[in-house]
């Protein structure tokens, strides 16, 4: 007999207060071990239409809603005695006719009973009807329950939102894609005598807890629905065998950073031998990993303590400490004090200081170019400004002069304690590591990617990235492929965005183009991406002067903090730190204390969260502002006038576009952008 858990248990639990989630986690926990138990108070449904419902005593007024069948238990729902029977009244578990997986249905509400059907209830449609000419057998092929075929057809883009809330995932996106004009792929048809909970669509919302250390799990710590559910598309990629390295991208909010975590588990769970290395490229960002990591690993010490979880030169300096020693690591104002130095000794070089310094850090140090020979043939790539050879000459006499002097020094840079780690794991054929899987991949350098690929040599699926070229904002493009790494034809793109409601991702994604390509020529189409969920359309506003700014972005914050959402929920987000003063401003206005985010990039419960752009990344909330949108603030006029050559200009507004983007993906329900005037061109383009 299965014990399962449906995702519908997991997030009411969420919903109940400490003593009562530890009550019904106590009830579970004796249900998987004997349903037979006389302690367990079951209770027949009689009014509920799946025959198969019971409800079972978790204290005087809480109700856990189960499935009974012969063939197991499913735990479905848990909440206060009425609105538990209440939902268990309006569902049922079945399989579906066309695919065969296992799906819980809401049933439309029954003229009958008083209730009235949504298309019922609505005014006549003013609007086309979406899918109005599609055939039953399409809607049914993409799992709409035959209940709710009315339903459908009667959706226009007003209420289509409404309706996929009520519907199977598997339907809800393949409707919000064909009303967005793509064509879904058909979900699995399975045969009769097959299990439809085995289906790939039916374990996105049932999972069966087969062990102990699995109900040790669900019971002493929260069950986050990333950490039992994925959808399909995510776990074929976590799942399967690979012959190379691999990419997995996609739009803010679709799961990226899920997937690369249960890749990392995945892979210690299938290799008890194995040694696995989950890591991104700041420390923040990998302190973030290891906290979901200890979520997912819990009950399970032999996965969690194979799978490390460090930044990229966190990996590199420990292990230069262990074969060479402690690194003296050269800080920036002492490269930016050689260049300046050697450039002032140097005759007939015209080069601007942020010139030298880019050229310093995306080719030579990056490339690890020791001699004349090496800089004179570099391809430069990401460099846009050509340079002949007279000048190339005189360029390197000036890295050249900055080379000596971090050896008179004895220091070196982070590119130079990555190569010399790669050259000595080559050297002896032998890494600490059998797989390395990389988050926020797009941020990842030239020496960084070589370090890894060093790693994880000798196997050909050692090397999992998953990223987004769209938030590239560390990094110059670079091509992997002249590094070795090959991802072509073993690149993916995930579609479904579970974190950013459709109004803020259709907007935001208006910065991007909608097809992004690297410099190998591998290509994201970001079009068909869908957002699971409805909300409220962004608020873009620009004003006079700075104070009507703050006191409209300080009203926005009260606003929310009146809705319910708390402050730790909020944050405002600008450009640089010569912004933050506007922000601070902002937050004091609204009557409410604030934290700065620093690298740790961590948030404090009671304060909204204030930090720049580049901080953003890797955080979520329900609510953001993104203020001091002005124009020669964003995109930055400071990088603008340092360019040196008008080719480089692309690349400044295209890493300041990913910036903002970044900045308005990080929410969830709620996005105020504004600006004074003259505001930030990037306005106009985000407002369509």
């Amino acid at each position: 007999m299965d014990f399962r858990i449906a995702d519908t248990f997991t997030a009411s639990l969420a919903r109940l207060n400490g003593a009562e989630q530890k009550a019904v986690k106590t009830t579970a926990f004796d249900l998987q071990l004997d349903p037979s138990n006389p302690s367990l108070h079951f209770h027949k449904l009689d009014r509920a239409r799946d025959p198969n419902f019971w409800s079972v005593r978790v204290s005087r007024d809480i109700r856990l809603i189960v499935h009974r069948s012969p063939a197991g238990i499913l735990l479905c729902y848990v909440d206060h005695h009425d609105p538990a029977y209440a939902w268990a009244e309006r569902r049922r578990i079945e399989r579906h006719p066309t695919t065969g997986a296992a799906q819980l249905v809401e049933l439309p509400e029954r003229v009958e009973r008083g209730f009235v059907t949504l298309a019922a209830s609505a005014d006549p449609p003013r609007k086309p009807l979406l899918f109005a000419d599609i055939d039953d057998d399409v809607l049914l092929g993409y799992g709409v329950p035959h209940e709710w075929l009315d339903e459908v057809r009667s959706a226009d883009e007003d209420r289509l939102f409404d309706i996929a809330d009520h519907l199977p995932q598997e339907a809800a996106e393949a409707l919000l894609n064909l009303a967005t004009g793509t064509t879904p792929e058909m979900p699995q048809r399975t045969p009769v005598e097959a299990d439809p909970f085995a289906h790939p669509d039916a374990q996105r919302r049932f999972r069966v807890l087969t062990n102990v250390e699995e109900l040790e799990r669900a019971l002493d710590f929260p069950w986050d629905r990333w950490a039992v559910f994925l959808h399909p598309a995510q776990r074929r990629l976590v799942e399967r065998d690979y012959g190379g390295p691999v990419r997995v991208s996609g739009s803010a909010g679709t799961g990226k950073t899920i997937v690369a975590l249960h890749r990392a588990v995945s892979l210690a769970r299938r290799y008890p031998n194995a040694r696995v290395l989950l890591t991104t490229f700041s420390k923040a960002l990998a302190n973030a990993l290891r906290v979901r990591l200890r979520t997912l690993t819990v009950n399970e010490p032999g996965v969690a303590n194979r799978v490390a979880v460090h930044p990229v030169n966190g990996v590199a300096y420990d292990l230069h400490t262990a074969a060479f020693g402690q690194p003296n690591i050269a800080p920036p104002a002492l490269i930016d004090s050689l260049l300046r130095d050697a450039a002032a000794d140097t005759a007939d070089q015209r080069f601007s200081p942020r010139f030298l310094a880019g050229e310093w850090e995306d080719v030579v140090d990056a490339w690890q170019l020791s001699s004349w020979d090496d800089y004179r043939d570099v391809a430069r790539l990401g460099r846009k400004t050509r340079i002949g050879g007279r000048q190339r000459e005189i360029l390197w006499s000036i890295f050249e002069r900055v080379r000596a002097g971090l050896a008179q020094r004895r220091a070196v840079t982070w590119s130079d304690v990555l190569a010399r780690v790669q050259a000595d794991i080559a050297a002896r054929g032998k890494s600490p590591f059998d797989y390395v899987v990389v988050d926020e991949a797009q941020d990842v350098g030239v020496a960084e990617l070589r370090f890894l690929a060093a790693l994880a040599a000798g196997r050909a699926d050692g090397l999992f990235f998953a990223g987004d070229p769209g938030q590239r904002i560390f990094q110059q493009p670079f091509s992997w492929r002249s590094l070795g790494i090959d991802i072509r034809g073993r690149s993916y793109t995930l579609r479904v965005n579970y974190r950013t409601s459709y109004q803020i991702r259709s907007q935001a994604d208006r910065l991007l183009p909608a097809v992004i390509a690297d410099v190998d020529g591998n290509s994201e189409d970001r079009r068909g991406t869908v957002s699971v969920f409805n909300g409220p359309a962004p608020t873009i506003e620009t004003f006079n002067e700075p104070d009507q700014e703050t006191e409209a972005v300080g009203n926005w914050i009260a606003d929310r903090l009146r809705e319910g959402v708390e402050p730790h929920e909020v944050a405002v987000f600008v450009r640089s730190s010569r912004e933050l003063r506007r922000a601070r401003s902002a937050v004091k206005h609204a009557g409410i204390s604030a934290t700065e985010l620093s690298d740790a990039a961590e948030t404090t419960t009671g304060r909204i969260s204030i930090g720049t752009m580049h901080l953003a990344k890797g955080l979520e909330f329900r609510a953001v502002a993104v203020m001091a949108c002005d124009d020669e603030v964003i995109p930055s006029q400071e990088r603008i006038e340092g360019i040196a050559d008008d080719a480089d200009l692309e690349e400044v507004y295209n890493s300041e576009r990913h910036l903002l983007y970044v900045a308005c993906t990080r929410a969830r329900d709620r996005l105020l952008v504004t600006g004074v005037d003259p505001a930030s061109e990037f306005l106009d383009d985000l407002s369509g």
